[in-house]
């Protein structure tokens, strides 16, 4: 009776086994499905790599049309060429043998990679020109005014402002950085004094002709160096000025405007000569979350 009982219990056992391997998989397959499903994930994980990596090629487009090219006086590169090659045969066909699932997904990641090989490769031959040009040009590129004019952090940025005394919005035509009076102020580029007086609700003002079409003025100033007068020249760097207080203001710091062909441009668009990407990023975030100007 008792062998009856164990023949019983081996041959349900058995079937078990049979029904749990019919559901799971054999051992291999429970393998491979996880392996599947590791190199799944990872590829998903790729594909937010690959959208970063996006934003920033997309990036340095946007800084090689609306910066490099602008201040070098290069012409823009056309959508076509940015966008060569995009579009034609499917190249990947042989993707739709998988699940709708992991197809989807090696079709955008080949894609992607591709694109973005391909702009990058454009990219490459665009900042070779860029740097031909500038080798040609770096006049111009001294004279450019690429630096802060104080150490101090940015307070509020360039564009439409609440003016903190008069109390409405006007057109903000700086940005304004902390600075205690007394605070030295750097010359932002290669130029000439133009001029350096009183005016208006800027206060002292200092305004240099940096040539190519290029004006920068430094406003509140509590003093101008003591040696400086129109048609000097100064390089960028030179101490020209200390912060203040002076003309319509809420408190000490410093306004900076850029000027070029008559007309105010944002300031922040040409600071690349001293600030990191970490830190324009920054900057600009202050910059624009500011509602209100300090003059």
């Amino acid at each position: 009776m008792l062998s009856q009982w164990i023949l019983i219990g081996t041959v349900l056992s058995g079937i078990a086994v049979s029904l749990l391997s019919f559901a799971v998989g054999t051992p291999a397959e429970i393998a491979l499905k996880a392996e599947n499903e590791a190199l799944y994930n990872q590829l998903e994980d790729t594909r937010s790599t690959i959208s970063y990596l996006d934003e920033q090629i997309a990036t340095l487009a946007d800084t090689d049309e609306e910066l490099y090219r602008t201040m070098l006086g290069i012409d823009p590169l056309d959508e076509e060429e940015r966008q060569a090659g995009i579009g034609g045969a499917d190249l990947y066909s042989d993707f739709d043998a998988y699940s709708e699932s992991s197809s989807e997904l090696l079709r955008w990641t080949a894609s992607s990679l591709e694109s973005m090989e391909r702009r990058i490769n454009i990219q490459q031959v665009s900042f070779k020109e860029i740097k031909a040009h500038y080798n040609e040009n770096k006049e111009l590129m001294s004279n450019i005014p690429a630096i802060r004019p104080v150490s101090g952090i940015i307070l509020s940025g360039y564009g439409m402002r609440e003016h903190p005394v008069l109390g409405y919005r006007r057109m903000h035509h700086g940005v304004d950085f902390r600075a205690r009076i007394g605070t030295p102020v750097f010359a932002t580029g290669d130029g000439v004094v133009k001029s350096a007086r009183r005016h208006g609700t800027y206060g002292l003002l200092l305004t240099i002709d940096h040539g190519h079409g290029y004006e920068t003025r430094y406003a509140h100033l509590s003093e101008v160096k003591n040696d400086l007068s129109p048609g000097d020249k100064v390089q960028r760097g030179d101490i020209i000025a200390k912060s203040g207080n002076s003309g319509v203001t809420s408190g000490p710091h410093l306004h900076y405007e850029v000027h070029r062909n008559g007309r105010s441009v944002d300031p922040m668009d040409y600071m690349f000569a001293d600030l990191t990407p970490d830190e324009y990023i920054e900057y600009r975030r202050i910059a624009d979350s500011n509602p209100m100007s300090m003059d």
